[in-house]
């Protein structure tokens, strides 16, 4: 790849963070033309930041996919978050909390931190670090419950939508 190449991709990557995180600052405050200022610097900032940390190409971001996977994400945390108030609220209390092992197909990696981070926001499991056996222990309110087949469908979600393949494909 020539030096052309790699700062063209570089500035398409850059004014892309820099909007969205532009974009993502008028959200949070609104626009006022006073705090204009503050937000492109604060937009300026997020993105050397964010180019330092991941530089552009290690993820290839599908739209369709990540809005499948975004919308999938909300409609399990909402379904899971009433679960798990009707469990905390219930006389009886129906925990069963424990460990369960879940083997990735994501290797050690960026994506496995972010898979893991995203993973975490999910109520009723939490990733815990790798096990003795090379798998991640995954905390889960409820072992009864089939943890492992949903963390497998949502790492096949989640690795689609950032355009990777996994160690089996």
């Amino acid at each position: 790849m020539s030096d052309l190449d790699r700062s063209r991709i570089l500035s398409r990557a850059a004014l892309a963070r820099a909007t969205g995180f532009l974009v993502f600052w008028l959200i949070l405050t609104g626009f006022d033309v006073a705090d204009l200022a503050i937000g492109v610097l604060a937009a300026m900032l997020a993105t050397w930041a964010s180019l330092r940390l991941m530089p552009p190409g290690q993820w290839r971001f599908r739209p369709i996919k990540l809005t499948k996977f975004v919308l999938r994400f909300f409609l399990q945390s909402i379904t899971a978050g009433f679960d798990v108030a009707w469990r905390a609220l219930h006389p009886r209390m129906p925990l069963q909390p424990g460990f369960v092992t879940y083997r990735t197909q994501i290797p050690q990696s960026p994506t496995l931190s972010a898979f893991c981070t995203v993973s975490s926001l999910l109520p009723g499991t939490l990733p815990s670090g790798p096990d003795a056996g090379g798998g991640l222990a995954i905390h889960c309110l409820d072992v009864t419950q089939p943890a492992a087949d949903q963390l497998a469908t949502e790492e096949s979600l989640f690795v689609e939508a950032l355009g990777e393949r996994r160690d089996n494909d």
